[in-house]
Parts: C-alpha cells; sequence; structure tokens
C-alpha cells in the first residue's frame, strides 16, 4: 500500500495547534490516513501505535541520540510515558523540518518532562 509522506506531512502542520491538545495520537492517526495508511484496529494510546505502524509497512530504526539524528520527513516517534505524566504516552510525526502531533513541538521531545526523563522510544520510517 503507498504512503504519500508529504500529504502526512501537510495534514500534520495544518491540523496542529500552538499547545498540546492532549490528543496526539488522533491526530498523528488522522494525518496518517491522509498519507493512505489503514488505521483499522488502531490503539487509543499512543505508546501502543507500533502495531499498527508495522502493518502499514513502517519498521523500527536505530536512533541513539535524538538530538544528533537525521529525521526524514514521515518519520513517527513512539514514547512511552514519563513516570508521573499521561499513561498514554506520546506520538509525533516528523514533516522534514519539526516533530509534529496535535502541537507543533519545539523539538524531538514534546516536553520538559520528556525531555529530562528521556523513556522508551521508537522511531519508525516507511
Amino acid at each position: 500500500m503507498p504512503f504519500d509522506t508529504d500529504k502526512f506531512a501537510t495534514h500534520l502542520r495544518t491540523h496542529a495547534g500552538k499547545h498540546s491538545q492532549s490528543h496526539c495520537a488522533k491526530f498523528v492517526r488522522r494525518a496518517l490516513e491522509a498519507g493512505g495508511a489503514d488505521t483499522k484496529g488502531h490503539p487509543t494510546p499512543a505508546r501502543l501505535y507500533g502495531p499498527t505502524l508495522l502493518r502499514n509497512g513502517f519498521h523500527a530504526i536505530s536512533v541513539d541520540n535524538p538530538d544528533k539524528f537525521s529525521f526524514q520527513q514521515g518519520d513517527i516517534v513512539v514514547i512511552q510515558p514519563t513516570k508521573h505524566g499521561n499513561p498514554a504516552g506520546h506520538i509525533a510525526g516528523y514533516d522534514g523540518k519539526t516533530w509534529i502531533s496535535d502541537f507543533i513541538q519545539n523539538g524531538f521531545w514534546p516536553g520538559t518532562a520528556y525531555a529530562k526523563e528521556k523513556p522508551d522510544y521508537v522511531v519508525y520510517r516507511r
């Protein structure tokens, strides 16, 4: 099944807010669908999106240091929850310039708690 990273990135950019709306999985899912992915049976928590991405032809890539890695448009990160944060975790897509979920992030980590704790994450690429 083809996946259009331009449509995915455009959908992310045009629907993101300036601040988190606590709906990262919904926004990334809709962007995935705009790009041509089949998200039937998707999970609700962001932290569980790996199998949905794998089923759509994405594969996990090794990213040891996200601050020094060259991400590509269409990359998606699934981040596990922080110790005292939302148990759903986080998911975001890379539009070629920045990470976006339900808001335009300031970097790879969606907030200070994530940046401080650096919970486990997996980056998926098509």
